[in-house]
């Protein structure tokens, strides 16, 4: 915990803080604020137009007003002397409502006087790839099944490293790197925190990863789909709910009669992401290339490893929700493109949900969902694309007033427009198969 800034400053050798804040897209906006003035800043709040960010406001709109929080300070290794900060914005002498990163603390302080502390660890994947976007970096990288290459991650040592070593100096618990399923795609694993810290993590984790590739001469994208016959960058969330002390694991119980280690509130959680989960797909994959990732055919690998049904089974990653071991359960539906911090509202909000209302999630299946999902009669099946997405979450009442109604109205409505402007787009598909109609 950092507390004064001015003498954190000091300490470290900081000379400059980002003042950052998330906007509704998950785009990171900063103001760059020297050392000399973090003290005055750090009470009077760093000063943006929210017009000029993707928040739902006019021209007309006073200024907001970022207030850093110290318990988020990270330096910025690759960078001496520079940290970075997250904040939330303030209007008019209050909290910003479609702030994303406030509607997840207003959320957590709520279950919290339950008692009820969601952890989550993530596991974002990502292309190396051109820097004009083109193709992935690596030419050598070709196989058909390049998961777990040893020698493509070797070619890329030099840069994963970097990133391991940079979060390991940060204190996150970097546990594994691997090449993952597409060529030029890797993952890498960290601790798991409370849902706040975590989604702070992967806020930064993607402004650092793409710093730290531009440094090597290369280009990170965590779009979900950049390569049509590659496989797509999901961003997995495993999820556990503790007491407020962090002390217990609610989710786990060896006395499961299913065997799979979890408790009934674990089962009801679940329940509560199924039940949502046609209307939580717009937050949680939150952009129309998200949607040729969950329903793609085939990639050249053999398997897209996205969910395309809203089902749950044991350690399968053919299904949406998978329980690898007991006391957790894995969110495979989720891509990179989401914010970080309405990712984590929206799952808590679904899965509490579940909990109180003590939702079953159903029948437990344990087969391929990719050969015989088709033999599943009652399957609920996700959005084809955003615009059933984002349909679905409008209809939702019950996630749209938990989460925040001005958050979630904000968000539909900057949405619909992205789609609008993306229909006024003519594709050569279109050209090729249309034209002669």
């Amino acid at each position: 915990m950092a507390g004064d800034l001015a003498d954190y400053a000091r300490k470290n050798k900081i000379n400059y803080f980002l003042f950052n804040f998330t906007d509704l897209f998950g785009t990171q906006r900063a103001k760059l604020v020297p050392a000399e003035a973090v003290g005055k800043m750090q009470k009077a709040g760093a000063g943006f137009a929210g017009f000029a960010t993707w928040l739902d406001q006019t021209p007309a709109h006073p200024d907001l007003l970022v207030m850093p929080d110290p318990n988020s300070v990270t330096p910025l290794p690759w960078k001496p002397g520079v940290a970075w900060v997250a904040g939330d914005p303030w209007m008019n002498g209050k909290p910003l409502e479609q702030a994303p990163r406030y509607a997840l603390k207003k959320l957590a302080e709520k279950y919290a006087k339950n008692n009820l502390r969601l952890m989550a660890g993530v596991e974002p994947e990502f292309h190396l790839i051109n820097t004009d976007g083109s193709a992935p970096s690596d030419s050598r990288d070709t196989q058909e099944k390049p998961c777990y290459d040893q020698a493509a991650i070797m070619r890329r040592l030099d840069v994963i490293t970097d990133i391991c070593s940079t979060m390991t100096s940060l204190g996150w618990g970097p546990y594994q790197n691997d090449h993952e399923d597409a060529n030029g795609q890797f993952e890498i694993n960290w601790n798991f925190n409370d849902a706040l810290t975590t989604a702070d993590q992967l806020a930064f984790f993607k402004f650092m990863v793409k710093q730290i590739a531009e440094k090597h001469g290369l280009r990170a994208t965590f779009m979900p789909k950049p390569f049509i016959n590659l496989t797509g960058n999901g961003c997995h969330v495993h999820l556990s709910v503790w007491d407020k002390a962090g002390k217990k694991n609610l989710f786990e119980d060896a006395k499961d009669k299913e065997g799979m280690g979890l408790s009934g509130l674990a089962y009801n959680f679940i329940g509560g992401l199924i039940n949502h989960a046609d209307s939580l797909v717009a937050i949680t994959n939150p952009t129309v290339n998200s949607y040729k990732r969950i329903n793609a055919p085939r990639t050249i690998s053999g398997a897209t490893w996205s969910p395309n049904t809203v089902t749950f089974g044991g350690n399968n990653r053919t299904h949406m929700v998978r329980i690898p071991d007991a006391g957790r359960c894995e969110f495979r539906l989720p891509d990179p493109a989401a914010n970080p911090y309405l990712l984590m509202a929206g799952i808590l909000a679904a899965g509490m949900d579940g909990v109180e209302k003590k939702t079953s999630p159903g029948k437990r299946l344990d087969i391929d969902m990719y050969a015989e999902g088709h033999t599943v009669k009652d399957a609920k099946k996700l959005p084809l694309n955003l615009l059933d997405a984002l349909r679905n979450l409008e209809k939702n009442s019950f996630l749209r007033g938990a989460i925040g109604e001005e958050v979630t109205s904000a968000f539909l409505k900057l949405r619909y427009a992205e789609w609008n402007q993306y229909c006024r787009h003519l594709t050569q598909w279109e050209r090729d198969t249309t034209l002669d109609c």
